[in-house]
């Protein structure tokens, strides 16, 4: 029987050893910023570590431990249990005993953890035991006990830059971390970043699998096009960024415009299949439910609201189903840009036009002088008018001419929007 390989991981061996080799995540590590404080500060903190694989979590929690000199437990909530967390506390509490070392235990994906075996670490947390640090991928607000999240600071942090994914690739060729690539085309870089999306465990696991080929085939550059025979369906269908994203993503809105629900659904699967984020896609579900549905159907904002809300809280794939819902009931919904056109219009106008002064009656008046000044004077309060409407009035500024920015269409709601404008401004003629 072969022996396993004891050669570890791309992955692990280039993982950070200080504070100054760790890329990506300066928002959080920057000189006077959160984390770098906490470290510098010589107290460990109970945290949490909020982000999307691949960024950096288990190595800030292994810094910590090596800057803090402290013994370093890791519970997997995937394959641990209870078990593991009452091994955890003996431990932590005969290292206490023997000499008073700190203990840090760290969760990795804490969110896996049910309410019990969450709440089995904050009596130690309480008492100082061990320093609590859990890694999720998911939101704290929804997948974290209040109780433990009362305990522990969190932190964001996020998928590494383009930048930051170069400057591994440059950090794997420098130190020849995989002896059977030298170099890496420019378009072959630009493809694996585009791959790795913003994980760096991602990126260094592919150009680990990339070198044994290398090795293989005897050849130590990788260009795009041995890159894409090596990897081919691993890679994306197109690049996060590139013209094929976006021609996608245009015809899936395109498609949801249209009123093609099965258009839509494509377009918007192929999105998934491609590798697109669903959280990116949520946030643009939520602007075609304002740019293109408006007030035909206000219920399409908040389906879409809805459905991001479910994907936060199920994650992949479960969540994603809210999400085809959402696709589809904005596609089939009535269609109007009445909103969108007008506050393009309305910010145009502000744009070019000067800054007329408020009219007098239109004013706020809470002191003495400014009613005495004639502020908000002769303003008619609308709750006191005949049907709550103060006809006649005029709330533009003075000399300015009714612009007519939001022209409802006649579909879904919008139909019954513009009868009772249209009454509304017969009521001001008549008043007039």
């Amino acid at each position: 029987m072969a022996k396993p390989s004891t050669h570890p991981p791309l992955a692990e061996r280039l993982r950070p050893k200080n504070l100054g080799e760790v890329i990506g995540q300066q928002h959080l590590l920057g000189e006077g910023l959160p984390l770098r404080i906490a470290f510098e500060s010589g107290e460990p903190h109970s945290c949490i570590l909020w982000g999307p694989p691949g960024v950096g979590k288990t190595t800030i929690a292994r810094l910590m431990a090596s800057s803090f000199d402290a013994h370093f437990i890791t519970i997997s909530a995937v394959l641990g249990g209870v078990k593991d967390i009452r091994e955890a506390v003996e431990q932590a509490t005969i290292w206490q005993a023997q000499g008073g070392r700190r203990t840090i235990v760290f969760v990795d994906e804490v969110h896996r953890f049910n309410k019990s075996q969450q709440d089995a670490f904050l009596p130690h947390v309480e008492s100082g035991l061990f320093t609590f640090i859990g890694a999720t991928t998911e939101n704290p607000s929804f997948e974290v006990n209040s109780a433990l999240l009362s305990r522990a600071v969190v932190y964001v942090l996020q998928p590494l830059t383009e930048h930051d994914l170069r400057q591994i690739i440059a950090r794997v060729l420098s130190e020849r971390a995989l002896p059977a690539i030298e170099s890496i085309a420019g378009e072959a870089v630009d493809r694996l970043v585009a791959y790795a999306d913003g994980d760096a465990r991602r990126l260094l696991n592919t150009l680990e699998s990339l070198s044994v080929a290398a090795k293989s085939e005897k050849i130590t550059e990788v260009t795009d096009a041995w890159l894409l025979k090596v990897l081919g369906e691993r890679l994306r269908r197109y690049d996060k960024g590139g013209e094929q994203f976006y021609d996608t993503i245009s015809a899936l809105h395109k498609s949801v415009r249209g009123s093609d629900p099965d258009a839509a659904l494509y377009w918007f699967m192929r999105m998934l299949d491609g590798g697109a984020e669903p959280k990116y896609m949520a946030r643009r579900l939520i602007r075609m439910a304002s740019e293109d549905i408006g007030l035909a159907d206000p219920r399409a904002l908040r389906l879409a609201l809805d459905a991001a809300e479910v994907y936060e809280r199920l994650g992949s794939p479960e969540g994603e189903l809210a999400l085809a819902q959402c696709v589809v009931y904005l596609a089939v919904a009535p269609k109007s840009n009445a909103v969108y056109q007008a506050f393009n219009e309305a910010k145009a106008f502000i744009k070019n036009d000067g800054t007329r002064p408020v009219p007098l009656h239109l004013r706020n008046a809470p002191t003495k002088l400014m009613k005495q000044l004639d502020y908000g004077k002769n303003y008619r309060y609308a709750h006191d008018e005949e049907g709550g409407f103060a006809a006649g009035e005029n709330y533009l500024p003075e000399g300015m001419a009714a612009p007519n920015f939001y022209r409802p269409v006649n579909r879904g709601l919008e139909i019954r929007i513009a009868d009772k404008l249209n009454e509304l401004k017969a009521k001001n003629h008549q008043k007039n």
